[in-house]
Formats: structure tokens, C-alpha cells, sequence
């Protein structure tokens, strides 16, 4: 027997023993069923159902793991790839294709969804459990875990080989700047020198591409946001840990229901949190309309606040941030550009390379250019030798004087 057929053997058998086991806990009032008892029940119907003779107790006790998984989880199969600490990522392109990223790289895993309609069902149970909806009227749906992973879902009338379901894991434990100094991501003066800006309240954006480490990094940061402040909290789906800051607001957006009502987009949310008496707001992230809300918070005299969004640089995270502006009010571009050098002080990129590394490419002060434009004043850069200081100060010191409440620090 090939390996390909001993692999169909499991599905089918894992799929014979979980209609079992399906029916046995419904006869015995599932909802009443402890964990224990459940586990019980399916290592009965694992003895009860016929095994072929070469079927081992390792093998058993794998079979009655997995049906318990999809039985009593709230992740079904792919449970056991969420508890693993080095999968990062769980990419599921329909029920018989899952790849994870572990420790960087990407892998395909051995399972499958027994159907189309078992991987529908996961995904409508995540999307319930945050108070959303997804369905043939509603296609697509970004939702989170308990534990705060970010999920993306697709159903398959817009996906060709779907359903998919795509599920973002993040560190329990939030990382600390020692820890981004020791992987090598910044060194201790460009560490040293964001803490001086995120204490003496300068707004910070964060760019880079996809798994550039972007929310991890805004998490670090906020770690060094004064615990007397209060801050809000905005973002699609709850992501940010924010660990240690008692006085937080969190606001999370909500899809319209089956009706096409009762929406809170991340406009509406921002406009709302201007109104709490914030020391601070902090965007998840920005990627259309909400840019000129966010623009007008900052140049609204809220200080320190911070966000990410996508970009391939520090200076095309700026031209982004004018086409978003652009998609919101048809402005002028020199007003946008305006708001954009009022609004934002620091840009930092961030980058991820061949080898698994994320890193600081580059931290920037956002300057007037004159005649309408935006300036870039690098104040660090990587280069062959790491993250470096360029030698340019600073152009803009008012918050440093206002701010640096006696405290002396080197941020030239």
C-alpha cells in the first residue's frame, strides 16, 4: 500500500469515527459533556469501529486526538498547528490544501477538511464568535481568535478553490525592545532614541510589506507610552496587546448583518474616540478613507499617536497616504501634503528578508519641503554595517523642548 492510500485510509476513517462520535454526543446532550467525557466517548468508538489489524496504539491515539480536535476544538483539525508555537501562519486554500509557515518558512501539513461544508462551517463558527457574518451575500471576512490571531476568510463564490481561511498568529508574549536588539532587527541607539520619541509625544507611523513585523513592532513601542496617559485603541480586528496601559479604550469595526445595517467603519471610530479625551490614539492600520480622519486627529492636537500601513518605503508610505486622502475628499494635493508634515513626525520602515529576518530599514523625520512638498530627513539607515545613524539632527525639536519634562537626552 503506497503512501497516498494509507493517507486516504486515515481521512476515511477519521471521517467514519467522527460521524460516530457526532452522533453519540448529541444522544448524551453534548453542551452537558465534559472535555474528559468526551475524550472517553471517542476512544470508545475508536475500539468499537473496525481498525485494520496493522492499526497501532500510536495511530489510535492519533485518530482520537484529531477526531476530538474536530469535535470539541474551537479550531476543528487545524487545533493542533494553532497551540504549536513555531507556526506562525495557517493558510487554508480549500478543505484539501493547508500550508502553515513555521519559523518563517512555508509547508504543506497532512489534512484536510472532510468537505467543503465542514471548512464553511469553521469559518461561520470564527465569524460568530466575533459578531460577524459570512455568507454567499457577504463573501469575505476578517475576524480574530480568543487569543487575538487575525483571521481573513473567503468563501468560495469569489474564491475559485475555496473555501479559504487564512489565520495570523501572534506571540503570547509581547516582544520587548531587548528582544528586537537581540535578533538584530535595530540596535540600541535607534532603540533608545524611539523611546525619547514616544515619551516626548511624536506621532510615529510604521510602514512595510506584508510580514514586515509591523504590528509587532507598534506593540514594542507602546510599551513606552507614559502609564498615566489614556489611550485609544482603533482597529479592524483586535489585534494590539498593549500590555501594561491602564487606562485603554479598545474599538473594534463591525461588518453590516445579513440586512446591510448596523456598520462601524474604522471613520466613524476615530471621529468617536476624538470625543473620550484621549492622550493618545493608535490606528491599527490604515489602508483607504480613514487616512484623512486619522490626518485630522494628529493635527487636532492629540500627540504620540501611532499607526502602520503598507508600503514599499518610507517616502511611498507618504504618496500612499495622499491617494487615501484623495479616496476620502478631493483636496488639493498641496493641502493633503500639508496635513501629512503637520500631522506625522517619524516614519520607521520596516523590512523582511531572504533569510527570515525583519529589520529597520530606515527611521525619518517628515519635513516641509517647500513649494508643496514632502521631505524625507533620514535619521537612520541600514547599510552593510547595520542600522546606522546618518548624521542629519533633527529639523523639528518643538516637541523635545516642550515635552522632555527635565529629562536629558541625545536625539540629534
Amino acid at each position: 500500500m503506497n503512501a497516498l492510500s494509507e493517507k486516504e485510509q486515515s481521512y476515511e476513517q477519521q471521517s467514519r469515527i467522527t460521524a460516530e462520535v457526532r452522533r453519540r454526543l448529541h444522544e448524551q446532550n453534548e453542551k452537558e459533556i465534559s472535555d474528559d467525557q468526551a475524550r472517553r466517548i471517542i476512544e470508545n468508538a475508536v475500539m468499537d469501529l473496525s481498525l485494520p489489524d496493522t492499526t497501532d496504539f500510536r495511530q489510535k491515539k492519533a485518530l482520537t486526538d484529531a477526531v476530538f480536535n474536530v469535535t470539541r476544538k474551537e479550531l476543528d483539525i487545524l487545533q493542533p498547528l494553532a497551540e504549536d508555537d513555531e507556526v506562525n501562519e495557517i493558510m487554508v486554500n480549500g478543505p484539501d490544501s493547508i500550508f502553515i509557515e513555521r519559523s518563517g518558512r512555508l509547508e504543506p501539513v497532512p489534512l484536510r477538511f472532510e468537505s467543503r461544508e465542514h471548512l464553511e462551517e469553521l469559518i461561520r463558527r470564527i465569524a460568530a464568535g466575533v459578531h460577524r457574518e459570512i455568507n454567499d451575500i457577504q463573501p469575505i471576512v476578517d475576524a480574530r481568535l480568543e487569543d487575538g490571531s487575525r483571521v481573513n476568510a473567503v468563501y468560495s463564490n469569489v474564491a475559485v478553490n475555496g473555501p479559504i481561511l487564512t489565520i495570523r498568529k501572534f506571540p503570547k508574549k509581547t516582544r520587548s525592545m531587548e528582544d528586537l536588539i537581540r535578533t538584530g532587527s535595530l540596535t540600541p541607539e535607534a532603540a533608545e532614541f524611539l523611546k525619547t520619541m514616544v515619551e516626548t509625544g511624536h506621532n510615529i507611523f510604521i510602514s512595510g510589506g506584508t510580514s514586515s513585523g509591523k504590528t509587532t513592532f507598534l506593540n514594542t513601542l507602546s510599551g513606552y507610552i507614559p502609564k498615566s496617559e489614556r489611550v485609544v485603541v482603533i482597529e479592524d480586528s483586535y489585534e494590539l496587546q498593549m500590555d501594561g496601559i491602564g487606562n485603554l479604550v479598545r474599538l473594534e469595526t463591525r461588518n453590516a448583518n445579513s440586512q446591510g445595517k448596523g456598520a462601524v467603519n474604522i471613520r466613524q471610530l476615530i471621529r468617536t474616540a476624538m470625543r473620550m479625551r484621549p492622550d493618545r490614539i493608535i490606528v491599527g492600520e490604515v489602508r483607504g478613507a480613514e487616512a484623512l480622519d486619522m490626518l485630522q486627529a494628529l493635527n487636532s492636537g492629540h500627540e504620540g499617536c501611532m499607526s502602520t500601513g503598507h508600503s514599499n518605503s518610507a517616502k511611498a508610505m507618504m504618496y500612499r497616504l495622499e491617494t487615501m486622502v484623495l479616496t476620502a475628499e478631493n483636496f488639493p494635493l498641496d493641502a493633503i501634503r500639508q496635513q501629512i508634515v503637520s500631522a506625522i513626525d517619524l516614519v520607521v520602515h520596516l523590512g523582511r528578508f531572504p533569510d527570515l529576518t525583519r529589520k529597520v530599514i530606515e527611521i525619518s523625520e517628515v519635513t516641509d519641503g517647500g513649494g508643496g512638498t514632502i521631505k524625507m530627513n533620514p535619521l537612520f539607515l541600514l547599510g552593510e554595517d547595520g542600522l546606522a545613524r546618518t548624521g542629519n539632527s533633527m529639523e523639528n525639536t518643538d516637541k523635545l523642548r516642550l515635552r522632555k519634562r527635565g529629562q536629558s537626552h541625545d536625539v540629534s
